[in-house]
C-alpha cells in the first residue's frame, strides 16, 4: 500500500445566497467534504487516512473497528478494505447480522469480516481489557476506534482545517467529538470552532473534546451547542427532513437528517435568531454520510 495514493484533491467550496443571509449580513459556505473521496467520503476519510498510513508504517495486516448497523464508519472501512486492498474486521452491536441492511450488504461486499456481539459485550468497546483481548484474538492488526476518533484521525481533521477559507467560524456535526478537536487543532486563534452534537445528553463530549486535545491547546477557541439535536441519534423532525429536501432542491446540496442536516438547519435557526453579529462569515463543513439515506429508506423513516 502505497501511501501516495492518499493524496487527494481538495473537496470544493460552495457559496449559499439566500435572502436571509443577504437580510442579516451573513456569508455562508459549505466545504462540500462529501466530495472529497468518490467512495469514502468527508469526514470519515479524514479520520481514516492516517490510520491507515500507521497501519502500513508498524507492519499491521489488518485492522479491527467498531461500528452500528448502519454506521457510516462502518461502510467507509469497507470501502476502504475494499479500495486498498485490505483486510478489515468490525464488531458490530448485534445480536444478529440483517444481510438486507444496505451498509451491512455493502460491508460484505467489501470483503470486510463482520463479527457480531450482544450488546451488553458492545458496550466494553473502550475497556483496555477488553481490547486486550481483541488484540490477542486479532494479533498484528490495529484498533481502531468506533468513529474512527483518535491522535491519527485530528492530523486529516486538522488538514481539513488548513483547507478552509478564511471566516468567523467552522461549524460542524460532532457525534464523537473527533472532528471538532480536530478542527479546534488546526484552525487559528481568530476563527472560533461550534460542533453541532447530534446526540441527547451530549455534554459529556466537552470533556472527550479536551482529552483529545492533550497538550496546552493552542488552537482556535471552541463550543459545542447541545440544544439541536432533534431527538437524539438517528432521530429527526420533519422540520429537519424538510430543510435537508429544499436545500438539495434549492442549492443542489444533497444532505442526510442524522448529521450534516441538522447542523446545517441549527446554523439557519441562528442565523435567523441573531445569534451571528452582522459581518460574520461562517463556513459549515459537509462531513458525507450521504450512504445512510439508504439506510434510513431501508428502515422507512424517508420516502424511498
Amino acid at each position: 500500500m502505497d501511501s501516495n495514493q492518499f493524496l487527494l484533491p481538495e473537496s470544493p467550496v460552495q457559496e449559499i445566497q439566500h435572502p436571509l443571509l443577504e437580510q442579516k449580513k451573513i456569508k455562508l459556505a459549505i466545504k462540500r467534504d462529501d466530495l472529497l473521496h468518490p467512495i469514502i467520503s468527508g469526514n470519515k476519510w479524514r479520520k481514516l487516512k492516517y490510520n491507515l498510513i500507521n497501519m502500513q508504517t508498524q507492519g499491521c495486516d489488518s485492522f479491527v473497528t467498531f461500528g452500528g448497523a448502519f454506521s457510516n464508519h462502518l461502510y467507509a472501512c469497507a470501502m476502504a478494505c475494499k479500495a486498498f486492498n485490505l483486510k478489515g474486521h468490525a464488531i458490530i452491536r448485534g445480536p444478529e447480522l440483517d444481510k438486507r441492511n444496505p451498509t451491512i450488504k455493502m460491508a460484505l461486499a467489501c470483503g470486510m469480516l463482520l463479527h457480531t456481539v450482544d450488546r451488553k459485550t458492545y458496550r466494553q468497546r473502550h475497556n483496555p481489557e477488553y481490547l486486550a483481548s481483541l488484540q490477542n484474538q486479532f494479533p498484528n492488526s490495529l484498533i481502531i476506534p468506533e468513529g474512527g476518533t483518535n491522535q491519527a484521525a485530528l492530523q486529516g481533521v486538522m488538514e481539513l482545517a488548513q483547507s478552509l477559507p478564511k471566516s468567523n467560524y467552522v461549524v460542524c456535526a460532532t457525534g464523537s467529538g473527533g472532528t471538532l478537536a480536530g478542527l479546534a487543532k488546526g484552525c487559528t486563534g481568530n476563527t472560533q470552532v461550534i460542533g453541532v452534537a447530534v446526540l441527547k445528553q451530549a455534554d459529556y463530549l466537552n470533556h472527550d473534546i479536551r482529552q483529545l486535545l492533550t497538550t496546552q491547546h493552542q488552537g482556535a477557541p471552541w463550543q459545542l451547542l447541545t440544544d439541536f439535536h432533534y431527538g437524539g441519534y438517528g432521530k429527526f423532525t420533519d422540520e429537519v427532513w424538510t430543510f435537508c429536501e429544499l436545500m438539495r432542491q434549492t442549492f443542489h446540496l444533497p444532505l442526510e437528517p442524522i448529521y450534516t442536516g441538522k447542523m446545517l438547519f441549527a446554523i439557519w435557526q441562528l442565523i435567523s435568531q441573531d445569534y451571528f453579529p452582522k459581518g460574520t462569515s461562517i463556513t459549515a463543513i459537509h462531513t458525507g454520510g450521504l450512504q445512510g439515506l439508504d439506510g434510513l429508506k431501508y428502515r422507512g423513516l424517508i420516502p424511498r
